[in-house]
């Protein structure tokens, strides 16, 4: 009876062994995890500049994104519009505050004279306007192009009010069709979208004061 138990234990013992070896070197066969970042404007296009008085402050965000994209893995889109998660190629920030710096960065370069913060900030600070960006869709096939539709307004901080509203549909080529092309596509995609937050910033702001009634 005894040498049965014995048995029976050295074979638990020698399975629960197997078991552990062979996880161990699944481990040690997985590929490490490839990060990706933004390519700010300077890095892939000539910067196109506006004018924005002096002092001007903007403060960049809340920048939201759908939610299937939420999360540190790339997210595609196969040919049947299934949702493909790239378990080792991921973002190296999270995406929403990654779009929102690659913003900030695009803007300092088209808007020089301007001062950007990204949300939140501290609100002590006399801002003068405020740029909220909602990522409508986020869809890419490395076969095919990235498309990024985005809603984003403008607001007056010191009255709360909107000054300019616009849907953005931009449409830009993966190329090398790999995750590394998705994520310059991205970028490009962005620096469009900056390139109108900018323009319209430069407009707003540089628009003559209304003069009050005199008594």
């Amino acid at each position: 009876m005894r040498r049965c138990i014995f048995f029976y234990r050295g074979v638990a013992a020698c399975g629960l062994l197997i078991f552990v070896l062979s996880g161990c070197i699944s481990a040690g066969n997985s590929p490490n995890p490839r990060f990706y970042m933004f390519k700010h404007l300077e890095d892939i296009q000539a910067a196109q500049k506006f004018s924005i008085p002096a002092g001007k402050i903007t403060i960049i965000g809340p920048v939201s994104i759908p939610q299937y994209q939420d999360r540190p893995q790339i997210v595609t889109q196969d040919d049947k519009g299934m949702l493909d998660i790239a378990q080792f190629d991921r973002w190296g920030e999270p995406l929403d505050a990654g779009i929102a710096r690659l913003i900030i960065e695009d803007l300092n370069l088209m808007l020089p004279e301007g001062t950007f913060e990204m949300f939140p900030c501290n609100f002590a600070i006399p801002l003068d306007y405020q740029v909220i960006v909602s990522i409508l869709q986020l869809e890419s096939n490395l076969k095919k192009d990235l498309l990024l539709v985005a809603q984003w307004s403008i607001i007056d901080t010191e009255s709360r009010s909107m000054l300019f509203t616009k849907r953005s549909d931009l449409i830009q080529p993966v190329e090398p069709h790999n995750y590394s092309g998705l994520a310059d596509a991205l970028s490009k995609a962005v620096a469009s979208l900056s390139s109108q937050i900018a323009e319209n910033l430069s407009l707003l702001a540089n628009q003559p004061k209304k003069e009050t009634d005199q008594p």
